[in-house]
């Protein structure tokens, strides 16, 4: 369990192609203090450090990630937005974040506002806005932020200063994709109801 609050970035240094699996390795600041076995969110997916080295750590992502995530698209020198799983007597200071990506999305615009910026994003299906409510959380590329408005199919974010110097949204420009996993209360409701609908 995430709660969408970034620790830092780590920026990618190598990835090795193996069957339909590619091992990754990234370098943060953080590299040195993780485990083997342990589960690090990688722009919001939930992924398992199998090798440590000197400020670097490897995991693996098979082709199912790489198919539904932007993980795939990664190049050499990108920054992904990294978080631990939240102790069990942490604070939930974003949301439930499961590190279970849905769907992507992609940036359709950026504005830069009198110290902050607005990030615009289109979905893939007419049926998700469903799960994007104004005032909701989203975790988009492992950030847990807030829908500011929500329209068809379409919604965007308020980006502060130190979220945005701290986190990859500094890099994430119009047409890039994002990996977004909707709130899991907004989920379980939309299946619930969608029971519903087919027993009546």
């Amino acid at each position: 369990m995430f709660t969408g609050i970034i620790e830092t970035t780590a920026q990618l240094v190598s990835k090795q192609l193996e069957g339909s699996n590619i091992h990754f390795t990234f370098s943060s600041s953080i590299s040195n203090e993780l485990k083997i076995d342990q589960s690090v969110a990688h722009n919001g997916v939930c992924l398992t450090v199998v090798e440590l080295g000197s400020n670097q750590h490897k995991v693996t992502a098979i082709e199912e990630t790489l198919t539904k995530t932007n993980l795939g698209k990664l190049e050499i020198g990108d920054l992904v937005n990294i978080e631990r799983c939240m102790p069990a007597n942490g604070r939930f200071d974003g949301h439930l974040v499961q590190g279970h990506v849905d769907d992507t999305a992609i940036c359709s615009q950026v504005i830069t506002k009198d110290g902050s910026w607005e990030f615009y994003f289109e979905l893939k299906q007419a049926a998700q806005t469903l799960l994007v409510v104004d005032k909701g959380s989203i975790c988009i590329n492992g950030v847990s932020l807030t829908v500011v408005d929500c329209k068809e199919n379409t919604f965007h974010v308020a980006i502060i200063p130190y979220t945005f110097e701290h986190t990859q949204f500094k890099n994430l420009k119009a047409s890039d994709t994002v990996n977004l996993e909707f709130d899991i209360v907004g989920k379980y409701l939309q299946k619930h109801l969608a029971f519903l609908k087919v027993s009546v």
